[in-house]
């Protein structure tokens, strides 16, 4: 029986799926929700060459255990700096994208046939001397020239790549007519018989399942998918078809069915949530997300992958500081989650010197009246004030201190958390910022929760500030 394999796109198709950017622990939570399911690659999009690209490409790779595609644009991609953000991953991957349709290598990559062949040999060549597995994408493969589209498959096959897959992209094919192209593919290039070939079947038409059909019964290794609705067939729907025509075509694959309909579930929600933009606090788990545990017998490397699992970049200095309070905190109980990393990480590392001090602040909440904070804040011997109307004492609190800064960072968590017991206990809070694709936290402990929460803020952007200058 043959096993097909399920690549995901869903990371990939991240920006056709949802207006607004994801925060990075949503990316995070897609990455995982994937993993779970044991899907046979996840595929990530070009990355824009910024540090917060690369960290969530970093992040993912140490987090995930199933095999990591980067993609490249074959015309101006950077294949050193992708390879940099996947090359942790158990099983990395680069995969050159080349539109090979007059139209596409026109309008995109300004380039006639001639140049793009020079590109995709180039290209291929150079990830290959840095990566053993290359994979080739043929994107509007059924809109290109033939005889085209065969020298550019034979030249990046040539130059280093061992899977190719070929693109419907604009969805033209009915299944006959894939399996046809398919065919014709493979006549016009006998050397595919030594790599894997995958199809990416577009479903315009709704034959995206039934093309993706016919690909496997003419010799397709895997097909290109996502989890959720995006124009191609979705995981569901291929899951469903070896379900009920896997013994007719002597077909299986590897995904874990059992958790399909709850994993997707969950990411349909997530990607139809709106991104409030407007409110600091929208898009915040709170909560153990990472699900990790650490004790006493884990060493600087176990603490180190997890600090960098929740999104820290730190440096040595800082990594040899939470590592030594880790253990201080692990000797007394027995284990240490990442609330309790958090913690450490906001209370330890990058401490800094206060350019924002808190000079005084007014709340005023209640369920008849809409939120509002009043906050002044000090900057050596300036004095700024802000207001912010916003939903809760807390997000009112946050909007306040931005119009003080005059800038709007991604909150990546906020937590709240009691600290001693009895009417007057104390209150910590932890905030964590992203800035310049890093994560910088604070920390803040009061009666006043609300007092906690906004000197949590001003201790993580302190160290924004410092990092800054």
């Amino acid at each position: 029986m043959k096993t097909i394999k399920l690549i995901d796109m869903t990371l990939a198709l991240l920006p056709t799926l949802r207006q607004g950017a994801l925060t990075f622990k949503e990316k995070l939570e897609i990455a995982r929700g994937l993993d779970r399911l044991k899907v046979d690659g996840i595929e990530l999009a070009p990355t824009d060459g910024g540090k917060a690209d690369q960290l969530a490409g970093k992040t993912i790779a140490a987090m995930v255990s199933s095999p990591l595609i980067a993609q490249v644009d074959v015309a101006n991609g950077d294949v050193a700096a992708t390879w940099e953000s996947v090359r942790g991953a158990k099983q990395p991957r680069l995969n050159l994208l080349a539109p090979l349709s007059p139209a596409l290598m026109e309008y995109t990559c300004h380039k006639k046939a001639p140049a793009m062949l020079e590109a995709i040999r180039a290209q291929v060549a150079k990830a290959r001397g840095l990566c053993e597995n290359v994979e080739f994408t043929a994107v509007d493969a059924t809109r290109a020239e033939g005889e085209f589209l065969c020298q550019a498959i034979s030249a990046a096959i040539a130059a280093g790549a061992n899977r190719v897959t070929l693109c419907d992209t604009a969805g033209v094919l009915l299944s006959e007519e894939f399996g046809s192209f398919l065919s014709g593919v493979q006549m016009c290039v006998p050397e595919l018989e030594g790599v894997e070939l995958f199809v990416q079947p577009s479903d315009a038409l709704g034959t995206g399942v039934a093309c993706a059909a016919a690909a496997i019964v003419g010799g397709a290794a895997g097909v290109k998918c996502s989890a959720v609705s995006a124009g191609y067939p979705t995981l569901q729907q291929l899951a469903r078809l070896v379900e009920v025509k896997g013994p007719q075509l002597d077909i299986a694959c590897g995904l874990r069915t059992t958790e399909l309909n709850r994993v997707v579930g969950q990411l349909e929600k997530l990607l139809q949530a709106k991104n409030d933009t407007d409110s600091p606090l929208s898009n915040v788990a709170v909560g153990d997300t990472a699900g990790v545990t650490l004790d006493e017998g884990d060493d600087i490397s176990e603490v180190i992958k997890v600090v960098r699992q929740l999104g820290y970049d730190l440096s040595e200095e800082d990594n040899a500081k939470v590592f030594e309070a880790f253990k201080r905190v692990a000797r007394r109980k027995h284990f240490v989650g990442t609330r309790e990393l958090d913690a450490i990480i906001a209370s330890t590392a990058l401490q800094v010197p206060s350019t924002y001090h808190i000079e005084s602040y007014v709340i005023n909440s209640g369920n008849v009246i809409t939120a509002t904070a009043n906050i002044l804040l000090g900057r050596g011997e300036e004095k700024l004030r802000g207001v912010g109307v916003g939903d809760g004492p807390i997000d009112a609190a946050f909007l306040a201190i931005e119009q003080i800064i005059g800038h709007h960072y991604e909150l990546d968590d906020f937590q709240i958390q009691t600290v001693t017991e009895g009417r007057d206990a104390m209150g910590s809070a932890l905030v964590k910022l992203r800035a310049g694709g890093r994560v910088y936290s604070g920390n803040g402990i009061s009666t006043d929760i609300i007092g906690a929460s906004i000197r949590a803020y001003i201790s993580a952007l302190n160290k924004i500030v410092y990092e800054e200058a």
